[in-house]
């Protein structure tokens, strides 16, 4: 078995940990206890927590931008389409064991406004809203911003009512209700 380098580790115990009990909730000395490295070991790769917390929310918004992305993909190349197909993601991640909602929403409850951490979720919701805004403006929407900003607040209400309901159903709904908003929306 090859164990994987100590900053690899030390992510990997954070991204569970953070996300299956927060960020507040989770001390460094559980993720080095966990992670199996030294205290030296951490604060050199990690010299204060929130610089890890920005690297936890790095590669959710990595896996997370992926499988919309992937999801916007397998619905076609027509931008429409994908505008609807994006929401197979929010189906993925809603019958995920485990699944507690949006990383960076439950980030943004526990951050101060204006924290570097805050800053990072914002970012993270700007971007996908910027992605979203792109294939809206390619459907052809009459107002591609607003659409894009209705989608995203329905894929963030999905992931909210995902973890709270805990059933299939949100995912299904915030998909059907995309494809009347995105059928409404075009020219």
């Amino acid at each position: 078995m090859v164990v994987p380098p100590a900053r690899e580790r030390i992510l990997d115990t954070a991204f569970a940990l953070f996300y299956a009990r927060g960020i507040r909730a989770v001390g460094v000395d559980l993720i080095i206890a966990e992670s199996g490295v030294a205290k030296a070991t951490f604060y050199k790769h990690f010299p204060a927590k929130d610089e890890l917390v920005l690297a936890y929310l790095d590669k959710v918004d990595g896996v997370w931008s992926g499988q919309l992305h992937a999801a916007a993909e397998a619905a076609g190349d027509e931008p429409a389409d994908q505008l609807v197909g994006m929401f197979d993601a929010l189906t993925t991640a809603c019958r995920r064991e485990g699944y507690r909602g949006c990383a960076f929403i439950n980030a943004a409850a526990e951050s101060v406004p204006g924290s570097p951490v805050h800053d990072r979720t914002v970012a993270h919701k700007d971007a996908v809203r910027a992605w979203v805004a792109e294939l809206a403006e390619g459907a052809g929407a009459t107002d591609p911003a607003g659409l894009a900003r209705a989608l995203t607040l329905l894929l963030d209400g999905g992931l909210s009512d995902g973890a709270l309901a805990a059933s299939p159903e949100a995912a299904a709904r915030a998909k059907k209700t995309a494809q009347l908003v995105v059928s409404a929306s075009l020219g």
